[in-house]
């Protein structure tokens, strides 16, 4: 049978341009579908999908080590202290709340602004006190301070840099 035969417009009509440039009408197709999918999902973090969705790694976080404590800074444009919501629960820091929208969803011509619920864990690799950890909200940045323990910081190790002249040929 003649892979013409399969397609759905007649043996007798012109066969569409883009199929005769591209040659196989089954790899068009595929092509497309791939490319769907890649403007789909692009942007998005597939690693963690699930109910965060588009918004993934949202709030932008740092993280600071210093011998004494690690510091986790989150930015939330827009947000009061309210809003947000520190747990601290086996060595993961999860900082989540809402944002809520400053006007009715038919007043809104366009927007590239996120509202609604969000969620970020961080896991810690420090061993932190979690009974001293203080949470400050200063100009839409979420500051967290976490005092390490002292085993944590007796676990550190400094490693000898040995400087050598000759080289080994």
């Amino acid at each position: 049978m003649n892979m013409r035969d399969l397609i759905p417009w007649g043996r007798t009509q012109q066969t569409p341009s883009r199929y005769r440039e591209e040659g196989d009408p089954f790899m068009t197709l595929h092509r497309e579908m791939n490319r769907l999918f890649d403007d789909v999902f692009r942007g998005f973090d597939l690693a963690s999908f699930g109910a965060a969705g588009r918004l993934a790694g949202w709030p932008s976080v740092e993280v600071i080590e210093s011998d004494k404590e690690v510091r986790v800074c989150a930015e939330l444009p827009g947000l009061d202290e309210t809003d947000v919501e520190v747990l601290m629960n086996e060595g993961v820091l999860t900082i989540r709340g809402e944002k809520k929208s400053e006007s009715e969803d038919k007043e809104r011509a366009f927007t590239e602004r996120y509202y609604g619920r969000f969620e970020r864990r961080i896991p810690l690799a420090w061993e932190v006190d979690e009974d001293k950890v203080e949470a400050s909200f200063k100009n839409g940045v979420l500051t967290v301070a976490m005092p390490k323990t002292v085993q944590a910081a007796s676990h550190v190790k400094r490693i000898a840099i040995n400087s050598s002249d000759t080289t080994k040929h």
